[in-house]
């Protein structure tokens, strides 16, 4: 995915994906803290989201409590209309 730009990325359907993810400290389990993660991914599956969890999980200490995540396409087909003509003032 790293190879593309990210204007590739939105055409070919990925959408920026959020997620709030929640854990707890290692040193301290019933204390939480949150983690802000943004790419680009493609909804439903989110491979991108997926892949970055399994990761946290075989390579971080601190457990998994939860993750919200949002996805918004940043370019649909009713956003693309051909223009025929432009006023231009000053």
């Amino acid at each position: 995915m790293h190879d593309h730009t990210e204007m590739d990325l939105m055409l070919r359907g990925y959408g920026l994906t959020t997620a709030k993810i929640l854990y707890h400290f290692p040193d301290h389990p019933h204390l939480l803290q949150s983690f802000i993660w943004q790419d680009y991914d493609i909804a439903p599956t989110f491979p991108v989201l997926i892949k970055f969890i399994e990761f946290w999980k075989a390579k971080l200490d601190g457990p998994l409590h939860s993750v919200v995540y949002t996805h918004q396409r940043l370019i649909a087909p009713n956003e693309w209309r051909k223009v025929d003509g432009e006023f231009v003032l000053h």
